[in-house]
Parts: structure tokens; sequence; C-alpha cells
């Protein structure tokens, strides 16, 4: 992957390639689960550490092969077992495919065709349609090299067995002194056990990542089916093409989301919503009948019915916006409430601070909210009318009715149903003479 992360822990859809995989192996509800590690294995099992799967992590020490993999791992696993083999950068193997492979007898191969099959190894089936062998690529003929049905490793088979076959397989004379998994089959075949092959109607899906092109490869073809799917159960979506689901979205009814927008988390949607394009949401609640207006961006925020937001708004973690509440262009709040019906129509801040309902802030309101060593809270109640262009230095509380006029700095509260301003008189100076340059400068 030419990357400092292991590549099991490269992200698809927001998670990890071996996230999707452990996924799908869960849904066998097998007896257990155990992932061979090596390289960084530190690593891997600290992105899995709060899993609830009951992972039996193996150490397979010197990097030899698959076959040694495997055979490590069965040190753990009784011989009465089926063993399944899958690996952690297939992320979309099919479930179904995974069950037809684990409920077989003997031993069971799982293939796919494929238009192109250079560089994938090669299935040779003889006369009854049973596994002959399994020829890698540099070592296929040109005849075996023209077979479409290539090797994906996904193998199944008894634990006792296998154990027998691999412990019999000698590593390679020429090259690495690896052992092969797929020299099992000739095992098998020679003890007379059936070796069947499962072909899977998807391909592309059965497909590891090995280069961040694959990897984007397999992201647009999960977000592709994912789309798929929830415009089945009802979402419109302007593109489908253009929609990343990096987490969770859940939704209601009539929910519209226009093109390049990205959820992340955990996203749910009531009725009614509509996220125009190019936002970004990451945890979010979003009441019924809110619109979100072009290239927001809103993280850790829970939206009462009916909101207004955007274009361009910021809504950072902690904010909680009430029914018909309006937030607009170059807004920006963070851990802030805004009661129903508030409004902060343009380039304004809130931080740390609860607006009452029904208050408005004109355009460039700042809450003051840190004094470079702590943070502190605003209070500005139902009604209030803040102008354009003022400072509110917390800690501080503006009443109910109360009007703030504009340009004020403001530190200390104001009563409800006052006005407050701290506007200097106009000073004007009739006949200024307004400075000229001198001979010598040069204009720019």
């Amino acid at each position: 992957m030419r990357s400092r992360h292991p590549k099991v822990l490269q992200a698809l859809a927001g998670r990890p390639l071996l996230a999707h995989v452990l996924e799908r192996v869960a849904a066998l509800d097998a007896a257990a689960c155990h992932v061979v590690v090596g390289h960084e294995q530190e690593r891997v099992r600290a992105a899995f550490a709060d899993s609830r799967q009951g992972l039996n992590w193996v150490d397979q020490g010197e990097p030899r092969g698959t076959g040694h993999a495997v055979f490590r791992a069965l040190e753990a696993i009784p011989d009465s077992a089926r063993v399944l083999v899958t690996y952690g950068d297939v992320p979309r193997i099919p479930i179904a495919d995974l069950v037809a492979c684990a409920d077989g007898d003997g031993v069971t191969v799982l293939a796919a065709r494929v238009v192109d099959p250079s560089g994938y190894g090669r299935l040779v089936l003889d006369s009854s349609g049973q596994l002959e062998r399994i020829v890698e690529d540099k070592e296929a003929s040109a005849r075996e090299r023209a077979v479409d049905l290539i090797n994906t490793g996904v193998l199944a088979a008894p634990a006792g067995e296998l154990r027998r076959w691999l412990a019999a397989c000698e590593p390679r004379v020429t090259g690495p002194r690896e052992w092969y998994l797929t020299d099992v089959v000739a095992a098998a075949r020679a003890d007379g056990c059936a070796v069947s092959v499962v072909e899977s109607g998807d391909a592309a899906a059965v497909l590891g990542v090995n280069d961040r092109e694959q990897l984007a490869v397999q992201e647009r073809l999960y977000q592709a089916a994912l789309g798929a799917g929830m415009m089945r159960e009802g979402l419109g979506l302007a593109d489908p093409a253009r929609l990343d689901v990096r987490g969770v979205l859940t939704f209601g009814r009539d929910c519209q989301i226009d093109v390049n927008v990205v959820i992340e988390g955990t996203v749910t949607l009531s009725d009614d919503v509509y996220i125009g394009p190019g936002c970004v949401l990451r945890d979010c609640d979003i009441g019924s009948g809110t619109q979100i207006a072009a290239h927001s961006v809103l993280e850790g925020v829970r939206v009462h019915a009916d909101a207004r937001i955007g274009p361009f708004a910021r809504l950072r973690p902690g904010t909680e916006l009430g029914t018909g509440a309006r937030v607009g262009n170059f807004v920006e709040i963070k851990n802030a409430t805004l009661g129903a019906g508030a409004k902060a129509n343009h380039l304004t801040y809130v931080g740390d601070a609860r607006v009452g309902a029904g208050a408005n802030l004109g355009a460039g309101t700042i809450t003051c909210n840190y004094d470079g060593a702590n943070k502190h809270r605003t209070e500005i109640g139902e009604r209030a009318f803040i102008g354009s262009n003022t400072a509110l230095v917390a800690p501080i509380r503006i009443g109910d009715d109360a009007t703030v006029g504009a340009g004020s700095t403001l530190s200390d509260d104001v009563e409800a149903g006052a006005l407050a301003l701290t506007r200097a008189r106009t000073r004007t100076i009739r006949d200024w003479p307004r400075p000229k340059k001198s001979g010598n400068d040069k204009e720019k």
C-alpha cells in the first residue's frame, strides 16, 4: 500500500478492511474466530481492542506463507471442527459465498470467473467437476492461462485432515521457503477426499486489495451497493455515485440528499430532511423538515424539526438547534443551544452559549467565550435582539427581550427589556487634509 499503516487497517467506508471481513464472518455464528497476525500486529490488535466478537489472536511469527498461517491457527482448533479460511484484505466477500463453503463437505474452494485472470491462480477441474489442482499464474501453461476460473484463496476443510495435510506439505524448493495453502488440494485428492468448487456470483467482491487503486475500486463498489439499497428503501439521492457513507445512516420518509455529501459516524434523518450538495455530517440527529444548504459541516449536532442551516455553516460538537431555528452562511456554533425560532443568519460565532427562543443575533455577533485559560458561558434570553458587529465578553447574561445596539462590546449583564450599547459618538472633522504621497513615492 506504500503506507505507514498496516494494510488491514486501511479504511473502506470509514472502517478498517479487517472490520468489514469480521462483520461478515460474525454473520456465520461460528464457534470461534481466529485472526492470524504478524507484521505490526500490536497496532492491528489495538484497533480491535473493543471488539465484542471474542477474537482469538494468533501470532504467526516468521511469515512463511498462507499454509503456515493456517497451520498456526489450527493449534487452537479441535479436529472435529470445520475450518473456513478467509483474508483480512477481502472486505466485500459475500456472506452467501462463505456459507456455501462452510456448509459443504470435504474441501471446498471459492472461485470466481474474471475477464482478465492474469496474476491469479487457475482452477483446473476434472471431468466430474471436482477440483484437480490449482496452478499459479507463473507456473501455468499457455492452455492453463486461458482458464478464466480463478482461485480466491477462500477455502473450507475439516480441521483434523487440514492439519495433517498441511503438516505433510513441504515448503517449495525454489523461491521463498513458504507453505502454500493451495497445496492441500493435491493432498486431499491423494487421500480420496472430495474437493469441490463454489463459484461466486460477484467476482469483484471476492478479490483482495493489494494497492490503493484496488482499494478505491472496492470503495466505489461498496458505496454503489449501499446507495442502491438505500434508494430501494426510499431515500432520494440526486446521484448515488456521489454519496459516501462512512458509518451508519438511518432515514425516514421523503429524505433527499444532493451530490457530494459525506456521512460519517452515526447519522439519523427524520422525515422530509434535505441535505444540500457538498455537506458533511458526522454523528448527527436531524429533525423532520430540516433543510441543510450547500457546503455545511455538522458534527455532534442535534437538530429539532424545521430548522434551516447554511449554506457554508459549521456546527461543532455540543450544538443543539430548537424547532425552526435558523443558522445562515458563515456561522459557527460550538457547544451551544439555539432555542426555537432563534436566528443567527450570517457571519456569527456562538460558543459555550444558550440562546433563547426567538432571539436574533445580527451579522458579526461574537460570544467571546475564551479568556486564554478558561471557557465561559454566555446566556441570551428569549426574544433578545443582538445588533450587528457585537462582542459579548463571557461570562455574561442578556435578559429576555433585551436589545444590544450594533457595534457594542459588552462585559456586563443586560437586564430584561433594556437597551445596552457601548457605541462612541461620531466625531466629524471638516476639511480633513488627507495624507498624500510624497513625490518620490511610486504608486503600487
